[in-house]
């Protein structure tokens, strides 16, 4: 009787490469969503705001490409008062979040015990509320006549602003001090977030070992604290200085016509003048201003680990 052999058996080599292949595919397929919406509403728009700029034209015959670039130059030269005034602006509202808002995050990393999620919670409390009331509940804070400008009149803390140029008189509201004070407010949180973050990683145990060492809690601060802490400075300050710089709300509502900055002037080309290319290029004057000013600052930072 003749005994018939099995065939061998395929080899299994083919299908774990197909699921190997799969597997190696899956971080490709969950990009693809954000990939997806970046260009849709992000490279799109910015493609379309480009062309803009380098039309001409106007809005009852229509605006064709011609590479006007003259436009960037033009917009430059007789912007450039609003942009130094932005980044001025955007600048000192950024160091005073800092100087505010770093003490709060030490204390709820550090000192806050049960109370970390209340005060947390309090940081993030003015998001409850939009952009627009929170800036016009300041209106009406530093109203002429108001508490507040009275006891800032009483301690001639106006006295100074006054001279700093950041006043006129007894007056707060349509001074470059109201429009900073709106700008730091409204950023404040944008501040606060990441410092906590990158306060709330520094092992404790460090601060032991430096207090074993009969470090100073000023020289342990200044060689552990902060220097751990300068992803946070780094984060918060992008996301304070950025924002900051093309906000026009708050100069909109707290501040004058001498107090313009250069998202008051965008917006009025948008919608009121009507002049789409000025407005697109003072937008890519923008973007590239505070894209050289981000990347030099990271550099000087000396850090790339953002928060």
């Amino acid at each position: 009787m003749t005994v018939t052999e099995a065939p061998p058996a395929a080899p299994a080599e083919p299908v774990v490469h197909r699921t190997s292949m799969r597997r190696r595919l899956v971080p490709y397929w969950l990009l693809l969503p954000g990939i997806l919406w970046l260009l849709v509403f992000f490279a799109l728009p910015l493609v379309y705001q480009a062309s803009t700029s380098v039309q001409t034209g106007s809005l009852e015959k229509g605006f064709e490409v011609t590479w006007h670039v003259a436009t960037y130059w033009d917009a430059l030269t007789e912007y450039y008062p609003q942009f130094l005034r932005s980044l001025l602006y955007a600048g000192t509202a950024t160091v005073l979040c800092l100087l505010l808002g770093y003490p709060l995050a030490y204390l709820i990393a550090f000192r806050a015990g049960r109370w970390r999620n209340v005060l947390l919670v309090l940081v993030i409390a003015p998001f409850f509320t939009s952009f627009l009331i929170r800036t016009l509940a300041w209106k009406t804070i530093l109203a002429d006549g108001g508490p507040v400008v009275e006891f800032l009149n009483a301690i001639h803390f106006l006295d100074i602003t006054s001279w700093l140029g950041m006043t006129e008189g007894e007056r707060v509201l349509a001074t470059p001090l109201a429009v900073v004070t709106g700008l730091t407010y409204n950023f404040l949180p944008f501040m606060i977030l990441p410092l906590y973050t990158s306060l709330e990683r520094i092992d404790p145990r460090l601060h032991e070992a430096a207090g074993d060492l009969y470090a100073r809690p000023s020289t342990v601060f200044r060689k552990v604290t902060f220097p751990l802490s300068m992803p946070g400075v780094v984060s918060g300050t992008l996301l304070t200085f950025i924002p900051a710089s093309g906000d026009y709300v708050n100069a909109q509502l707290l501040g004058s016509t001498d107090t313009r900055m250069i998202g008051n002037v965008i917006q009025s080309q948008f919608l009121r003048v009507l002049d789409y290319p000025t407005a697109a290029a003072l937008s890519f004057i923008l973007m590239a201003v505070v894209l050289v000013t981000v990347t030099v600052y990271i550099r000087r930072a000396g850090t790339e680990d953002l928060v």
